[in-house]
């Protein structure tokens, strides 16, 4: 039976999209860099910071400005990660039935663990665990943090389902042995989910019940 649930955050119980974008594009403009619009920030978000500034930055890495622009990013969005920042329509109402039935929950994340915590604890304080990127533990798609995760809900990966939006966190549950379920309503197309060999995807949070259910 399963009775634990590990969340993925951005752009499945969070649309975090536009205080990113805007962070991005405040760190880009100040470097003299052209900024990204919301489908070009979709694309690469899903495995943390530094990736997303890699990306968006032109060159990336090798840019010579690339260190002060991720810098900037990062001063940017401590200050301003919940400006725009909003929950999806029917998640928090979902995640708190499903504490009624007994689940436990976690919720693991790419970002950085400040903003995590953070966040989770504005929005779902009624969440068991949050876990974010931290020294020790090597981010999703790795299985470190979703092992992390059902050591302290002192929960069994026999007993949990991974939930998410993209390929990133497919590739985190196939990495941990978890079931998934993918959503639809976050920062990948229902199409790139398929071409990734999602079995269970789900148009609204409430599906998320029924599908439960039947496993």
């Amino acid at each position: 039976m399963k009775n634990t649930i590990i969340w993925d955050m951005d752009g499945t119980i969070l649309n975090t999209l536009d205080d990113l974008k805007d962070s991005v594009n405040y760190a880009l403009e100040a470097c003299g860099f052209l900024p990204h619009n919301d489908e070009e920030i979709k694309q690469m978000l899903g495995n943390g910071i530094k990736v997303l500034m890699e990306l968006a930055t032109p060159n990336g890495l090798n840019n010579p400005k690339f260190d002060e622009c991720f810098e900037i990013f990062k001063r940017r969005y401590s200050l301003h990660m919940n400006d725009k920042t909003r929950p999806y329509p029917q998640i928090a109402e979902v995640m708190k039935e499903l504490k009624q039935k007994g689940y436990k929950q976690a919720i693991v994340s790419n970002k950085i663990d400040e903003a995590v915590q953070n966040l989770a604890k504005t929005y779902y304080p009624f969440v068991d665990v949050a876990i974010g990127e931290r020294k020790g533990l090597k981010r999703k798609p790795e299985s470190d943090m979703v092992w992390q995760a059902l050591k302290e809900l002192n929960a069994k990966k026999e007993e949990a389902v991974y939930i998410g939006d993209s390929e990133v966190d497919l590739a985190t549950a196939k990495n941990s042995g978890l079931d998934c379920i993918s959503v639809a309503w976050g920062f990948r197309s229902v199409d790139m989910l398929k071409a990734c060999k999602a079995k269970r995807i789900v148009e609204k949070p409430k599906q998320i019940l029924d599908v439960l259910a039947e496993m």
